[in-house]
């Protein structure tokens, strides 16, 4: 495991741990357990609410991929209507539980993924290809030609 994949799999438990509602600060363990609050939060929740069916468009297909799969983490069913445009992700569950804690802990998890794969991107292009690897400059547009007279 590259060193970058070991600090990125340690937030992703962290962040996992905070939106469980724990402090405790161990590896594959607390993951587990927090894993484990969630589920029992979301059993909770289905005792007091109906599941509703949510829809959720995820164009990026690593944000895609990883929202199905802490759906199923946690024992959602995510799915894709036929006839839906793939980016397109279905889930049954309460609503309390999707706004609560599903969306948020996705959100902080894209964020952190997001943030990885820049930086092995930066990374590699820099090492690869080109070391500068900023953003093209700025130029003022161009003037519209002048009307002939007319």
């Amino acid at each position: 495991m590259l060193p970058l994949e070991g600090t990125l799999l340690e937030k992703l438990r962290k962040i996992e741990a905070l939106h469980a509602g724990t402090t405790v600060d161990g590896e594959r363990e607390a993951a587990r357990r927090a894993a484990e609050r969630i589920r029992a939060r979301l059993a909770e929740l289905r005792a007091r609410e109906h599941d509703e069916e949510l829809f959720y468009s995820l164009p990026d297909p690593w944000k895609r991929k990883l929202f199905v799969a802490l759906c199923r983490r946690y024992g959602l069913k995510p799915y894709r209507e036929r006839g839906r445009r793939y980016s397109t992700v279905i889930v049954r569950a309460p609503k309390a539980f999707q706004q609560a804690t599903l969306w948020p802990e996705f959100l902080a998890l894209s964020e952190e993924l997001h943030a990885h794969l820049n930086a092995l991107t930066e990374r590699v292009i820099c090492e690869a290809i080109n070391e500068d690897v900023s953003e093209p400059t700025e130029q003022p547009p161009k003037a519209l030609p002048e009307a002939n007279g007319a």
